[in-house]
């Protein structure tokens, strides 16, 4: 080891040991110590061989022994305990600018937070600005420095990534000379998290020197790192990459069926035009007598040469998109625009930034007709959770508000926690006077599968039940779900008539699209929420839908697709 690993480590004891809220002299001996090594001019190594580490100033008798022992074992052990007793996140977290250990063993004992996927939430949910020595000024910082963090990651959560997209392509087609472009690969197909941009544009070779100029012109980018006239590749500011492909208008639609993927529905393709002796690729469908291209004007045209209706991009992963094809099965998927009501929408009363009557301007501006009110219930002290008699006075306030409405109705709803023993948050007496209830689970996260099931289980069986809310609490490029077997939960679900939501804030997507497939095969109702904590996050019903349509959902298989008065039969009408 050298004198900086050596350096690193103390240094590290010193944060471990704030976090665990140690005796603040003996963090600042440990943090002393890492600085004073790394000054040291002689090699650590033959120091602590002649037993002179003790000599040094600022080392002491306790010290000399730790940096002995981790010099020659190249560990040490109030380190290591220390990691062991400690969400190895937290350290993550003192990455962050402006966030000291003082500050992340506030948010860790207060908040849950352990790691910067759950601080971002956080944020997200206006958690920190109320929280004694943050602010909404600290929170805001806070989130700057994470999007400075997140530059370096590979993989993006689906919605930074589209928006980052959609801009590169909207100034592509900004040209005149460009007959089509599009978005390809894992962002056309609506997957939760993107490596990187794949854009295809079609336009005539004397116009592409001059397009790859403007693209690799723009101020978005951080770095040129190829430039081709028919291929060019950069590096966003926010990390992403982004490829930029120009081909003719004859090949267009061959590569953009190929570079939207999957690999794995690429390879049922080819095989399938093997079969009628063809030959597909990203430059067209070839016949292998040698006759020449089948012509294919677009897409659909190319899934018909095959004997295929055409599978919309989202249903691209070869999990029976083709055997729907072939029987002309294939799903009408649910649109933003059947999209009625604007359900879980928290409120200043908890840990929303909007009131009420804001919420609804702006649902009704999103085309709804009912908004489901969904504040937190009163375990979750950290977000403004509502004791009973804040509830009732909710419940006036939600009246006088649809009492001077007209053909927009607000729903009395809330996001009531699953304690760890399966029961909810309010007696039934409270419980039976909401329009619906949404039961999550946010605390003791750490269960075994069974535990988990249990626990979810039991809650769903509370007949005041509605809705399931986000089912796994996976927190995406941050948090894994708690293990729990979701067939059994399903199934319950199915039985008992609660719907389950798929709930579309980027950063959860829970329930996985893959999962609601077989929802919906049980006949289960999918509630597809934005679990929005301001009027802006509700467009994240955007996000919901093109996961649902991932999850081959239809508009009946959507409890939010509904006229509120069918919504309302529908969650009262239980197994």
């Amino acid at each position: 080891m050298d004198a900086q690993d050596v350096g690193r480590i103390l240094e590290e004891t010193a944060v471990l040991l704030e976090l665990k809220g140690e005796n603040p002299f003996k963090a600042r001996a440990y943090a002393n110590a890492g600085r004073v090594v790394r000054g040291l001019l002689d090699d650590i190594n033959q120091v602590v061989a002649d037993g002179r580490i003790g000599d040094v100033q600022g080392i002491g008798k306790t010290l000399a022994h730790d940096i002995t022992e981790l010099v020659t074992t190249g560990k040490m052990t109030v380190h290591e305990e220390l990691r062991r007793l400690l969400p190895a996140g937290l350290l993550e977290l003192t990455t962050l600018s402006g966030l000291g250990p003082k500050r992340i063993k506030a948010i860790y004992e207060k908040l849950g937070v352990t790691n910067v996927g759950e601080l971002e939430y956080a944020c997200r949910e206006n958690r920190l600005a109320s929280l004694e020595g943050f602010g909404e000024k600290t929170q805001q910082n806070l989130l700057s420095a994470i999007a400075l963090r997140e530059k370096h990651r590979e993989r993006h959560l689906y919605h930074h990534a589209r928006e980052a997209a959609d801009g590169l392509v909207a100034v592509v087609r900004q040209r005149p000379d460009i007959a089509c472009a599009e978005v390809a690969g894992s962002l056309r197909r609506h997957c939760e998290t993107i490596r990187d941009i794949d854009i295809l544009a079609s336009a005539p070779a004397s116009a592409r020197k001059s397009i790859m100029e403007m693209f690799v012109s723009q101020p978005e980018l951080e770095a040129v790192v190829a430039r081709g006239e028919t291929k060019s590749s950069v590096r966003l500011r926010n990390g992403m990459n982004a490829d930029l492909r120009i081909l003719d208008d004859v090949e267009y639609p061959y590569a953009l069926n190929y570079f939207t993927g999957s690999k794995e529905h690429n390879t049922v393709m080819r095989a399938r035009a093997k079969e009628r002796r063809l030959k597909l690729n990203e430059y067209g469908l070839f016949r292998l007598d040698g006759e020449g291209c089948v012509a294919c004007r677009d897409e659909p045209d190319i899934y018909r040469a095959l004997g295929l209706a055409y599978i919309p991009p989202e249903l691209r992963e070869d999990m029976g998109e083709f055997e729907a094809a072939q029987r002309d099965a294939l799903p009408h998927l649910v649109e933003r625009g059947d999209i009625r009501g604007m359900l879980h929408v928290h409120t200043t009363a908890s840990d929303g930034v909007n009131s009420i009557e804001e919420l609804v301007t702006a649902a009704r501006s999103m085309g709804m007709s009912y908004l489901g009110v969904c504040d937190h219930s009163q375990s979750a002290a950290y977000a403004g959770g509502l004791p009973p008699e804040r509830v009732r006075q909710q419940w006036e306030e939600i009246d006088r508000i649809n009492g001077k409405l007209d053909g927009f109705v607000v729903l009395k709803g809330i996001e009531s926690d699953i304690r760890p023993d399966g029961s909810l948050d309010y007696d039934g007496e409270l419980l039976s006077g909401f329009d619906f209830v949404v039961a999550s689970i946010h605390s003791k996260l750490k269960m075994t599968e069974q535990e988990a099931t249990e626990r979810i289980l039991r809650a769903i069986r509370n007949p005041a039940v509605s809705i399931l809310g986000h089912p796994t609490g996976r927190l995406l490029l941050a948090r894994e779900g708690y293990p729990v077997d979701l067939r059994a939960v399903i199934d319950e679900a199915a039985r008992l008539g609660v719907a389950i939501e798929l709930n579309a804030s980027p950063h959860r997507l829970d329930l996985d699209w893959t999962w609601c497939k077989v929802a919906k095969a049980k006949g289960v109702k999918i509630a597809i929420c934005p679990d929005a904590h301001s009027a802006a996050d509700m467009r994240d019903i955007d996000i919901g839908v093109a996961l649902g349509r991932k999850g081959w959902l239809e508009a009946g298989d959507v409890l939010n697709t509904l006229p509120v008065s069918e919504f309302r039969e529908a969650i009262t009408r239980r197994g």
